[in-house]
C-alpha cells in the first residue's frame, strides 16, 4: 500500500515564493535610472525545500493546536486554538497579520455570499414575473376566444 500524497501544490508554493521575492527585490524602489530590480529566480530544488518546510510547519502547528484543543476537552480545532498554537510556538509576530487575513477572508466570503443571495433573489423574482406574465397572457387569450365565440 502506498503512502498518501500530502505534498503541497507546487504552483501555489512557487506563486507565494515569487511574490515575496519580487517584493523583497523591489523594496528600495527603482534604481537611479528608474529601472526596477530584475525578477528573482528560484531553483526547483529550492521550491521543493520551501514546500517541505511549509508542510513540516503545518504538521507542527496542527499538533500544537490539537494539544490545545484536547486540553480544552474539545475535539474540533478552532481558529483560537490555531492562534494560541502560533503564540506557543513563539511566532507571536504573525498573530496580528493572521487575524487581519482572517478578517479579510470573512469580509470577502460575506460579500460573495451576499452577491449570490442577491442574484438568487433577482432570478426568483424574474421567474415569478415571467409566471405572472404568462398567467395574464392566458387570461387575455381566453377573453379573446370568448369574444370570438360570442361574435
Amino acid at each position: 500500500m502506498s503512502e498518501p500524497q500530502d505534498d503541497l501544490p507546487r504552483a501555489h508554493i512557487k506563486r507565494i515564493v515569487k511574490a515575496k521575492l519580487t517584493a523583497l527585490m523591489n523594496e528600495g524602489g527603482p534604481d537611479a535610472k528608474g529601472n526596477k530590480a530584475p525578477d528573482g529566480h528560484v531553483q526547483k530544488e529550492a521550491l521543493l525545500a520551501f514546500g517541505e518546510c511549509a508542510k513540516i510547519f503545518i504538521h507542527i502547528l496542527t499538533s500544537t493546536a490539537n494539544d490545545i484543543c484536547r486540553d480544552g476537552k474539545r475535539q474540533t480545532i478552532s481558529v483560537d486554538d490555531v492562534f494560541k498554537a502560533v503564540e506557543e510556538l513563539e511566532f507571536g509576530e504573525f498573530g496580528e497579520p493572521l487575524k487581519e487575513a482572517l478578517a479579510a477572508f470573512k469580509k470577502d466570503a460575506a460579500a460573495k455570499s451576499a452577491k449570490r443571495n442577491d442574484a438568487a433573489t433577482k432570478k426568483r423574482k424574474a421567474e415569478e414575473d415571467d409566471a405572472a406574465g404568462e398567467g395574464e397572457e392566458d387570461a387575455e387569450e381566453e377573453a379573446d376566444e370568448e369574444a370570438a365565440e360570442g361574435a
